[in-house]
């Protein structure tokens, strides 16, 4: 791909503000929501830039959809667009860390994605690349690169490989050498017996190998004449080290604390001489050229910290929030000074843009637009290099042309939607007039929805809600199940946009599902904001996927040895400024609302209970209610338990607890229930068939429906439903489009709403139902689904349906693809390899000589003219 993107001229400029803004408890600072007007505007700033054929794409009423466009710019799940400024080149999957040689001359890339990893050289002055170095599972690579000081020897960091890769250079090329080991104390870390090398460093005499052991909180230092190695404690999750005064120093960015850890290696072994406490998160660090100040990007914290190194301390923050009293979002990871040391460039992943901050006044100058999820950048003495993580995000990916980097084969179409995806480099001249600088920032606030009133998509919500907002709803119940499209189960639906030729759970095992989407509002045009469940997890319960977790599900996927980073009471997964009130609990137990939690973010005990690692959930979990584990049933008349140790089935757990409300008058305000069955157990011999375990998810929906709204709580209760992600299945719009229902008496319209709405518009709309504030930028910018609310109450109760295929139908060695079923991990939501996943489901309903159709991942018209977040 190649593409040129002129920096636009303008004569106007921009500052950020000085002093940091907390966020709004009020929550009425919010940018506003996608709109007709927002798009319109958007189009008027990319023409300036020089984008043809923009217009056409986003305006009003247009075919809008996720993924690259022929011009080179991309919408992004979340609904924002990209417009990458400077010329583009396409990398591996999700190029996560970049290095320059001493000489200026090699530029390396760590492709960290979740198929085939890869080492690429990059010529800086072509921005071409000139070799790739594979690395498929369990080989691996993580972030780390690093050249000795002559440039004739180049590392990588092999993650969960336990080495660190070793090459020798020439001619630009590399040629790999025998890796070097790195050992890890079985005792120190969060899990044991894993150090999982990332950042690196060499000192300034070549002798020494600096390694961020990122699982094993600490940091070898390496002899690289011997191979020995001692470690040094240091902070959670180490990530970045950087070498200072001629080896004697270095600093690590602890990425699951907040802190930086200044290390003493002037002695035999190394030591911990101070903690520097920091923003949340930090990622990336660089010295300037003195080595006096060390500056640190805060990647939930949304700010750049700058540490006086002769005192080890923080002298000064540089805030990146991108408008006055900003949820965090901004996600800032790479850092890079230019060559006269007046600017600091910084990739800001959440934004998708650059900021170039005087490293003098410490004020941003302004915003460059980049690719989606920009992870890296380098600044060489004209040039400004970007590594965007997900380049131009999917697009369609059932014709030639996609690359499958699970395949070991150039090219094929089988493939699912979270290893599709191909980085990209961003290319840019420097210097930047202040002209130029000043109209990127203009694009890059109008792909964003930075420069328009707060409140405005509020308002038109309200007007095609007939001219009112809401009405009142005292209680919230949100049921989040696991892993389905809209075409699996509402394709046939006979109402809104689907394909019926994909629908695989029909009336037969789903039928309150189809039939509460049919009598209350069908949501034909909702989209998960996540591609797998490490991340789905993290944002139906936080708005967010931080860099964390971005980073380390690749791995974990891939069987290289990473951990889950969800679902689990790890700070470092916790995507806020405040990993205490990073979760939808805790802005609820952070306003006085009462809630109640039914299986989220918990784990099993040896006694059979669930209990959750947060002390703030567990202090509102029912220990009784099941977790995730595919051998208990959802609800009871459905499929004999699979093991002893199965408590009662979730709804009837759920259902004795309302019950007792019910009597008490005592209900929460907020309900949180996980309904995981419909994920399913493929075709592995012994376990429910897929429609068994279907239907056994949808029997417990229903009924869970039918208690409530048979209730004396019905008439102000609201029932919100969906996946925590959409696994990849087929669907004829996009891969990423799954259910949402939203039901209550307001609800029962019949109508289909194709409105624009995702994940984040779920969690908006329960905020604002209940009265708290949005937890980072994605729900703030989201609509709320504040149309599908009618102006009279049916007070109907609804009757739960019996699926006919709810029964102890078993699979059994004779099913299809039973034999490969057998072989995929269990234990964690979504860590089955999806593709074999979704064709055992397919050949079970279709039957075993049915070809699966290639999922497909494009967006539908937004009919409505609000456009939200995929």
């Amino acid at each position: 791909m190649s593409h040129d993107v002129e920096v636009p001229r303008d004569p106007s400029s921009r500052s950020a503000p000085a002093d940091r803004p907390e966020d709004d408890p009020a929550g009425r600072s919010r940018r506003r929501r996608r709109s007709t007007r927002l798009i319109v505007q958007g189009v008027a700033v990319l023409t300036a830039v020089g984008v043809a054929g923009t217009g056409a794409a986003l305006a009003a009423g247009a075919f809008r959809t996720a993924g690259p466009r022929p011009d080179g710019t991309a919408v992004t799940p979340l609904g924002t667009t990209v417009t990458p400024a400077g010329s583009q080149s396409d990398l591996g999957g999700l190029p996560l860390g970049m290095r320059l040689s001493p000489d200026g001359r090699t530029l390396l890339v760590s492709n960290d994605g979740q198929g085939e990893q890869s080492l690429q050289v990059v010529d800086p002055r072509t921005s071409r690349v000139v070799q790739t170095l594979p690395y498929p599972s369990p080989a691996a690579l993580f972030v780390g690169l690093a050249f000795s000081p002559d440039g004739r020897t180049a590392y990588a960091a092999g993650g969960g490989s336990e080495l660190v890769h070793r090459y020798a250079v020439a001619g630009g090329r590399l040629t790999e050498r025998q890796p070097l080991q790195i050992p890890v104390p079985p005792s120190q870390g969060t899990t044991k017996g894993r150090a999982f090398p990332a950042g690196l460093d060499v000192t300034a005499d070549g002798r020494r190998l600096l390694v961020a052991n990122h699982l094993a909180d600490s940091v070898s230092v390496v002899d690289l004449a011997s191979g020995q190695s001692t470690q040094v404690a240091v902070g959670h999750a180490p990530l970045t080290v950087v070498s200072a005064e001629g080896g004697r120093t270095a600093y690590v960015t602890n990425q699951g604390a907040d802190t930086v850890s200044v290390l003493d290696l002037s002695g035999a072994t190394p030591t911990l001489t101070a903690t520097v406490t920091v923003g949340t998160h930090p990622n990336a660090a660089t010295l300037d050229e003195r080595g006096a100040r060390l500056y640190v990007s805060n990647g939930d914290d949304d700010s750049v910290s700058i540490l006086d190194t002769a005192r080890s301390r923080v002298v000064a923050t540089i805030d990146l929030a991108p408008y006055p009293n900003a949820p965090v979002g901004t996600t800032p990871t790479g850092l890079a000074l230019s060559a006269d040391g007046r600017r600091l460039f910084v990739t800001n992943a959440g934004n998708n843009d650059v900021a170039v901050v005087d490293t003098r006044s410490r004020r941003t100058l302004g915003l460059i637009p980049t690719a989606w999820y920009p992870s890296a950048v380098v600044a060489t003495a004209d040039r400004l290099l970007v590594a965007n993580a997900k380049g131009l995000g999917a697009g369609p990916n059932d014709g030639p042309g996609y690359p499958d980097p699970t395949a070991r084969t150039p090219r094929s179409p089988a493939q699912y939607v979270g290893s599709m995806m191909t980085g990209t480099l961003s290319t840019l001249q420097l210097p930047l007039s202040r002209e130029q600088l000043a109209a990127a920032t203009r694009t890059v606030e109008s792909n964003n929805g930075f420069d328009t009133e707060a409140d405005a998509g509020d308002q038109e919500n309200a007007r095609a809600n007939g001219g009112r907002p809401m009405p009142t709803i005292k209680h919230v119940i949100y049921v989040v199940k696991e892993n389905r499209t809209y075409d699996q189960v509402l394709g046939s639906l006979g109402k809104g946009n689907g394909d019926p030729s994909l629908n695989l759970f029909g009336d037969e095992s789903a039928p309150n599902t189809r039939a509460l989407a049919e009598q209350y509002v069908t949501f034909d045009n909702f989209y998960a904001d996540a591609e797998i469940s490490a991340q789905g997890w993290n944002w139906t319960t936080q708005a967010n996927s931080n860099p964390f977790a971005e980073a380390l599900w690749p791995a974990n996927y891939s069987g290289r040895n990473a951990p889950y980073p969800s679902e689990n009471g790890d700070p470092a997964i916790a995507g806020n400024r405040d990993p205490k009130k990073a979760f939808i609990w805790d802005r609820l137990a952070g306003a006085g609302v009462s809630f109640r939690n039914y299986g989220f973010y918990v784990s099993p005990r040896a006694d059979g209970s669930f209990h959750a690692d947060d002390p703030v959930l567990e202090a509102s979990t029912d220990s009784a209610f099941m977790g995730y584990d595919l051998s208990c049933p959802d609800s009871a008349g459905t499929f004999t338990p699979l093991k002893a140790t199965c408590l009662q089935p979730r709804v009837d757990e759920w259902l004795k607890e309302f019950r007792g409300y019910e009597q008490s008058g005592s209900l929460p305000a907020v309900q949180m229930v996980r309904l995981p069955n419909d994920h399913t157990n493929n075709t592995r011999v012994g376990t429910p068939t897929p429609q068994g375990y279907v239907a056994d998810n949808d029997l417990a929906l229903g009924r869970l429906v039918e208690a409530v709204s048979s209730s004396k709580y019905w008439q102000d209760t609201a029932i919100f439903v969906t996946e925590d992600d959409a696994q990849n299945g087929p669907d004829h719009v996009d891969a990423h489009r799954t259910l949402a229902l939203v039901i209550s008496p307001y609800t029962r319209t019949g109508k289909v709403d194709s409105t624009f709405y995702s994940t984040v518009s779920m969690l908006r709309t329960i905020e604002d139902a209940v009265g708290v504030a949005p937890l980072t930028q994605f729900d703030a910018y989201a609509t709320p689904m504040v149309a599908a609310f009618g102006r009279r109450a049916d007070l109907r109760p609804y009757q739960a349906l019996q699926p006919a295929k709810a029964g102890d139908e078993r699979n059994a060695a004779t099913a299809p693809m039973a034999a490969v079923s057998g072989t995929q991990r269990s234990g964690t939501a979504d860590t089955f390899d999806e593709q074999l996943s979704n064709e055992a489901i397919w050949k079970s309903v279709k039957g075993g000589g049915s070809p699966m159709p290639h999922p497909r991942h494009q967006l539908l018209k937004d009919t409505t003219g609000t456009a939200g977040d995929e």
